[in-house]
């Protein structure tokens, strides 16, 4: 398995209940700005989707955009509703009110540049 995928997995699954963060939000905290196409296709991919809570994955704009026929937007809206978060019928989500918001602390630990950390805080208001 890549660096990569591995990263992407640690953060997705380390995402709380009731929380969501944007592709690019995922890629920018492995270390890979501008992958966050990469980190759909990890996800859509994966073999692992039934231990990874894939659904608090959204797009930036706040809003479910996945396409795939096996985990569809319908089940990706009830899965984020079960946890409490509001979603519209047209798959909106107020992705700043619910958006994860990781501490220092938790960047730290994912092993990134400081560099990394400080976009992070200063883009997501962390």
């Amino acid at each position: 398995m890549s660096k990569f995928k591995e990263k992407v997995f640690e953060i997705v699954r380390r995402v709380p209940e009731g929380k969501v963060v944007s592709y690019g939000q995922v890629a920018l905290m492995a270390g890979i700005p501008r992958a966050a196409i990469q980190v759909g296709w990890v996800l859509h991919i994966s073999d692992e989707s039934d231990k990874l809570p894939w659904w608090r994955v959204i797009n930036n704009a706040g809003r479910i955009s996945t396409t795939c026929l096996e985990h569809t937007a319908q089940n990706q809206k009830e899965k984020l509703e079960k946890e409490g978060v509001k979603v519209t019928k047209n798959l909106k989500i107020d992705i700043e009110k619910y958006r994860f918001r990781p501490n220092p602390k938790f960047l730290q630990n994912l092993s990134l540049e400081d560099e990394y950390i400080f976009k992070l805080m200063e883009k997501y208001g962390i």
